[in-house]
């Protein structure tokens, strides 16, 4: 009781005062200003989410010619990826359906032009190019088998980590499936896992960050932060910058912590005195960066920048996203919850252009539309839905230009590897070229 008294003066105290840069929070308002002859506004009057259009004739025009090829790495920024493909051919990737998939933020392990994936079972399956089955290992209980396994997978291209949410993480050989060694945790896993060198990182549901021997599984060190009954809406996440490792947790908290030593290096809040109550329905998205400086937003109608060396705030804009940004030479791209394609000047944070995706939608009276993750090629944004349906973007002017049913239920976010496109349903993986 004195704790819930505690945090109610607390929530008093602060409610009466503006918050500034210096203590790593901006104020309730940001002024936008003017660069490079384009005009910015102050496209949020309140608190409420963005529902019009910016700018919506302005040509967006990259230059970036350091193309991709694949979607993952330890900056979690998938940039401009080398696809151009016509997503006329299919090939699906059939595995047993995965009954809580609309609760699953699932991710594909790809090595080389190979796919490895899950069951519902926990059964790891590796397919080649054209679909075929090179393995498939199970290593649970019957019992265990019943309950339903949620994997977690990353591999270095010599063996493939799994986590799960019965608190076990184990090493597979990628080559055979052949499982190398097994070992468990004090509570499940709930976020992407990180390898780096001879280390691996996973973020567990106590938000403790723990890393572990790449040869043993034996674990170095760990960072607790604070352990509430709020458990994350979302994956959380990580990335991993020269010899520091950047997380989120469940409460909105970003940490750095030193490699080696497990030394923690900063943390920030970003949410306010409000959090036992904000963060039960609090869904961040996950944390990108472009080396120097952190990229996160939330269903708070939040999206910061943070500097990476100090954790101060660089800026924060009102921008209501869960699902990650992609950082472009100077701009970022980001979709909101309600279908805005926003794209923000990454050093400012000026809001430089907002299209309406979803507009199709809303005519159709379909109001409760989601997106679930997007990706970038060469000329187009590829953006998927919770309806099953995959929207096509043009770069250049925000209008879509085609729309594909995939499914009738959720989706999972694009992936692009080579020269395919990989989307996740509950029963499949679906390759486009």
């Amino acid at each position: 009781m004195n704790k819930i008294f505690y945090f109610f003066i607390i929530f008093i105290l602060i409610s009466e005062c503006s918050l500034n840069k210096n203590s790593k929070f901006w104020t309730s308002t940001k002024n936008i200003q003017k660069e490079n002859n384009i005009e910015y506004e102050e496209v949020f009057s309140n608190e409420g989410a963005l529902k019009k259009e910016l700018n919506t004739n302005l040509k967006i025009k990259l230059k970036n010619k350091n193309f991709r090829k694949i979607s993952t790495n330890n900056y979690n920024n998938t940039g401009q990826l080398n696809f151009d493909g016509d997503l006329k051919e299919s090939i699906s990737y059939r595995f047993s359906k995965i009954k809580n998939f609309n609760q699953l933020e699932p991710e594909i392990s790809f090595y080389k032009d190979n796919v490895i994936f899950f069951d519902n079972k926990g059964s790891i399956l590796r397919f080649n190019n054209e679909s075929d089955l090179i393995w498939k290992k199970n290593y649970y209980s019957k019992v265990e088998q019943k309950m339903g396994p949620v994997l977690e997978l990353e591999n270095n291209g010599k063996y493939i980590i799994v986590a799960d949410n019965f608190s076990k993480y184990y090493m597979l050989d990628i080559f055979t499936g052949k499982q190398l060694w097994i070992k468990n945790n004090l509570a499940p896993f709930n976020s992407q896992i990180k390898i780096y060198k001879d280390k691996f990182f996973i973020i567990d549901f106590s938000n403790t960050l723990r890393c572990f021997s790449l040869k043993n599984g034996d674990e170095l060190w760990n960072i607790k932060t604070e352990n509430t009954l709020i458990k994350s809406q979302k994956k959380l996440s990580m990335v991993i910058i020269d010899e520091v490792v950047y997380f989120n947790n469940s409460i909105g908290d970003i940490s750095a912590v030193e490699i080696n030593k497990g030394e923690l290096l900063w943390q920030l809040p970003t949410q306010s005195s409000l959090i036992y109550e904000s963060a039960f329905s609090l869904e961040t998205s996950d944390i990108i960066t472009d080396k120097e400086n952190l990229f996160l937003s939330n269903n708070k109608n939040q999206l910061f920048s943070i500097n990476a060396a100090t954790g101060t705030i660089n800026w924060e804009n009102k921008v209501n996203s869960n699902i990650r940004s992609i950082i472009i030479d100077e701009f970022i791209f980001t979709i909101s919850i309600e279908g805005y394609l926003v794209i923000l000047e990454k050093n400012s944070g000026n809001i430089i252009r907002v299209t309406d995706v979803f507009k199709n939608f809303r005519q159709k009276k379909i109001d409760d539309v989601s997106p679930t993750g997007f990706i970038i090629g060469l000329k187009n944004i590829y953006l998927s839905t919770d309806k099953g349906r995959l929207l096509v973007i043009d770069i250049l002017s925000g209008k879509i230009k085609s729309t594909l049913k995939i499914d009738n239920d959720k989706i999972s976010k694009p992936f692009i590897q080579g020269k395919n496109l990989f989307l996740i349903k509950d029963n499949a993986i679906i390759k486009l070229n």
